[in-house]
């Protein structure tokens, strides 16, 4: 099999690979508290609507584990 040139990061100096991983970095450390507000809007949005989620997560678990018996059941 020939020898294959490293291509793309693998043949950039190791000072390259630092400068561009350190951007990289620095971007999520910008982007932080952006995707923490996202984060808290998404769970605001669902404690708004308990009961529909709920009503999901019954039926997942009804999926995954079957019926529950009624001694189980709270409804």
């Amino acid at each position: 099999m020939a020898n294959k040139q490293e291509r793309g990061f693998a043949a950039m100096s190791p000072d390259k690979q630092k400068q561009i991983a350190r951007k990289g970095g620095e971007a999520v450390a910008r982007n932080r508290e952006h995707m923490a507000d996202i984060g808290r809007r998404g769970g605001e949005s669902v404690s708004r609507n308990r009961d529909h989620m709920a009503q999901i997560g019954r039926e997942g678990g009804k999926n995954s584990h079957g019926p529950r018996d009624d001694a189980h059941s709270r409804n």
